[in-house]
């Protein structure tokens, strides 16, 4: 037996457009230019959610939705914030790198963090860099930034999982890099 579940008449959710930034509004896909940067997201995924530009604020909408599109609504004005937040401060991830018998080498060419000597082996590992994102080492940190949140995480993500210890105990071999601390720059 189903319950009946509640219809909202209207989900609204508005975010404010900060000074010094610009949006576009093509059909699902939003662009945010700012001092930072530009970032760009397609949300045309999102069925009977609508994204219109009013004044100086970015409306998310929808009509006779559930609880599936109230969800919606929120996590795109989420998102729609944390491309503002990019695009005026910018993001920041910090690494380290960890070894206790064989060091590492860690270097940044082109679009590709190329790890070498990883627990004294003689292979080589390599973790993308993602598109707008800036990665800079310095002795046994890394520093990962740029507008776009999820490239910059996804960056991230791909220079700590470039060194898993598959098959070994995970407290004897702690060799690695690994996130430690994430921010908002300039808080």
């Amino acid at each position: 037996m189903g319950g009946a579940t509640a219809r909202f008449v209207k989900i609204e959710e508005a975010v404010e457009i900060p000074e010094g930034v610009e949006v576009e509004i093509e059909g699902g896909r939003i662009r945010v230019r700012g001092p930072k940067g530009e970032v760009s997201r397609d949300f045309s995924h999102a069925r009977g959610v609508s994204i219109s530009l009013e004044g100086r604020k970015v409306v998310v909408r929808s009509y006779m939705g559930k609880s599936r599109e109230r969800a919606l609504v929120y996590t795109i004005a989420s998102h729609i914030r944390n491309m503002f937040t990019g695009v005026t401060r910018g993001y920041r991830y910090y690494l380290k790198i960890i070894f206790t018998h064989f060091s590492m080498s860690v270097n940044v060419e082109k679009d590709r963090v190329v790890i070498t000597r990883f627990l004294g082996g003689q292979d080589v590992r390599v973790a993308k860099i993602m598109p707008g994102v800036k990665v800079t080492v310095k002795d046994r940190d890394i520093i990962v930034e740029g507008p776009d949140l999820e490239a910059v995480s996804q960056t991230a993500a791909n220079i700590e999982r470039a060194t898993d210890v598959k098959d070994k105990d995970r407290r004897i071999f702690v060799d690695g890099i690994y996130i430690y601390k994430k921010e908002v720059i300039g808080d």
